[in-house]
């Protein structure tokens, strides 16, 4: 977890350039401490990291830090896909649910979310998926007690979806 986490900032700041700890914690879903513990960690292995402080602040490595890191082989099939966190709201009750059933995997509660103004109750959080056609079948079993947050393109996909089904189901 930690190691993906790592690389992941490293990443972020060769495709990127500059980035604020609060941009990288809010994408890696992890605290602001979090992320500047990991950016201890690469500088104490030898990743060039600096600090800018003041507006337009934020991380960034030297120039002269140019290696780039291959693609790491997941081992599963193309067609697949690599593997993706989708962030959601859900009911207590799938959460529950999904607990139970252990599908869909990889449940990780987001630090601090922002309450739902439509369901207070409902917490927010993440699942891992091996792709978007896996992510739709999981998340329709927990509808209508699911909310798809990110990433876009799957919450269009739900609501589409959802469009579809109550059409099929309207009294004719």
């Amino acid at each position: 977890m930690r190691a993906g986490r790592l690389l992941s900032v490293l990443l972020i700041l060769q495709n990127e350039g500059r980035v604020t700890a609060a941009e990288l914690a809010h994408r890696l879903e992890v605290s602001e401490r979090t992320v500047l513990r990991d950016l201890t960690e690469l500088g104490a292995t030898g990743v060039p990291v600096y600090a800018v402080r003041g507006p337009g602040g934020g991380f960034a490595l030297l120039d002269t830090f140019a290696q780039d890191v291959p693609a790491v082989p997941t081992g599963l099939p193309a067609e697949r896909g690599r593997i993706r966190r989708v962030r959601v709201r859900v009911s207590p009750s799938a959460l529950q649910r999904a607990r139970v059933t252990g599908r869909p995997e990889g449940w990780r509660p987001r630090p601090d979310p922002a309450p739902s103004e439509v369901h207070p109750d409902w917490v927010e959080g993440s699942f891992r998926f091996l792709s978007y056609d896996d992510a739709v079948t999981e998340l329709l079993a927990l509808a209508p007690d699911v909310e798809v947050l990110l990433p876009v393109e799957l919450r269009a996909a739900m609501a589409d979806l959802g469009r579809r089904i109550t059409e099929q189901h309207l009294p004719a």
